[in-house]
């Protein structure tokens, strides 16, 4: 299938065009100092009467005369639906996935806002947890969409609001997701330009892989009526030609490592017919499971650092 052909059944598949935005209406709620940087709590529109919760991170010293690059930082699932920005933004959760704190200590800008369901999203229903999130993907099923197309339009204006801080340097603005957030990342890629690099930690199903093994993976990795002619490794081509790193641990039954391990060489070839082969790159761990692990961390630094910072 040709790439623009797939990329026009991508996106039927997801729901159809994305709305045209609203006003973002940006809320600044408190602002706190820190040791080398500022946590603001902010809102921001995405969509009208739909205002997403994120933190966002201001390393020391960055301002309009002095802007910095910046990444979006998209949380994780682990069932764990009380949590969502505050895991990378360092406040909860497992210190291994506080990422956006380790990044704005490296001198990036960073948001993490809340995916739908999770965190403040997930105030103000009668359900919560997986009964939530569920309600939550039928209510776009029977309007024809997916939750991925909810997350794409979410993260699209999490990038229209980063891209519009006098803060930050809006030609280099890249995303980092783990797990749920790696699909979230590889998911937003083919729609959004302006993520000049993007890292994926620990998460590429094939339907092919979640049919084999029975997987019960969350809601956001499901695009309809695009397999068996194409799987989740074409979506991730359609990032081609710009800069894209992904992790992955052998033993992480969430990406079964057979599938992963044929799916690389494919992603690779479409950037080789881009001539833009060294903007791709990958690491399997081996004995590792789904971590975010020391090397995997330094690679992530490492690819942000080459291409947000030079």
């Amino acid at each position: 299938m040709a790439p623009i052909d797939f990329k026009e059944r991508l996106l039927k598949g997801l729901g159809g065009p994305f709305p045209e935005p609203c006003e973002l209406n940006p809320v600044l709620l408190t602002r706190e100092l820190h040791d080398g940087y500022e946590l603001q709590r902010i809102t921001y529109q995405s969509e009208l009467n739909d205002r997403v919760p994120a933190i966002l991170l201001v390393p020391e010293g960055v301002s309009g005369e002095n802007p910095s690059p910046a990444v979006c930082v998209w949380h994780q699932h682990n069932g764990q639906w009380h949590l969502g920005k505050s895991e990378p933004a360092g406040l909860a959760g497992n210190p291994m996935h506080h990422t956006g704190l380790a990044l704005v200590k490296l001198g990036y800008v960073v948001l993490c806002p809340d995916a739908i369901g999770f965190e403040e999203r997930a105030k103000g229903y009668k359900l919560s947890g997986a009964n939530l999130e569920r309600l939550l993907y039928l209510k776009y099923v029977v309007r024809g969409k997916t939750m991925a197309w909810k997350n794409v339009v979410d993260m699209r204006r999490a990038v229209d609001y980063l891209a519009g801080l006098p803060e930050v340097d809006a030609g280099n603005i890249g995303c980092y997701g783990h797990s749920m957030g790696s699909t979230h990342a590889y998911m937003l890629g083919p729609w959004e330009p302006r993520i000049k690099a993007t890292v994926c930690n620990c998460c590429l199903p094939t339907y092919e892989a979640i049919e084999e093994n029975e997987i019960l993976h969350c809601f956001p990795n499901f695009v309809t009526g695009i397999y068996p002619d194409a799987d989740t490794p074409d979506i991730v081509s359609l990032i081609a030609p710009r800069p894209l790193h992904m992790n992955f641990g052998e033993l992480d039954g969430g990406s079964p490592i057979k599938h992963v391990r044929r799916a690389m060489p494919e992603i690779k070839r479409v950037y080789e017919s881009m001539h833009a082969d060294e903007n791709f790159s990958y690491y399997i761990e081996d004995g590792a499971d789904h971590v975010l692990s020391a090397e995997m961390w330094r690679l992530t630094k490492d690819f942000f650092d080459r291409h947000l910072k030079q």
